[in-house]
């Protein structure tokens, strides 16, 4: 029996599952939607959860709690600045766990997390600016 277990360990040391879900969160904010194994997509749905509340409070305190999480201003600029008045009238349930099958090297099960009222076009924007300001640059 699990009784008094908060969360899942997936075989990781506490700093390595601190900066897992750190990185994580961040590409979640910045792609909004991410493909990961089932379990890991469990835990990280309350850490942003948690981060949306915060942006919807949106003061200078809960700003820096956020920065705090996540390791790069761009992500804390696009999670209060975007995201929080996204969901500001949201109760809760930001974010949505969808299975997607099983992994083919290993056979893990898959999820796909995302934003509840995800853009669309956010996938990928970073990587397409990037490429087409290298194309610039040649």
């Amino acid at each position: 029996m699990r009784h008094a277990r908060g969360y899942r360990r997936l075989n990781r040391t506490h700093e390595h599952r601190k900066a897992l879900f750190c990185n994580m969160a961040g590409s979640l904010i910045e792609h909004e939607q991410i493909k990961t194994t089932l379990p890991k997509a469990k835990e990280l749905k309350p850490i942003i959860d948690k981060m949306i509340t915060l942006a919807k409070r949106g003061d200078l305190h809960a700003r820096r709690q956020a920065a705090a999480k996540l390791k790069q201003d761009v992500y804390v600029t696009k999670l209060f600045d975007v995201l929080g008045p996204r969901y500001k009238d949201r109760q809760g349930g930001y974010v949505r766990v969808l299975k997607a099958g099983f992994r083919y090297g290993d056979m893990a099960p898959m999820a796909i997390i995302e934003f509840v009222d995800r853009d669309m076009d956010a996938k990928g924007a970073g990587d397409k600016a990037r490429v087409a300001a290298e194309a610039l640059a040649d």
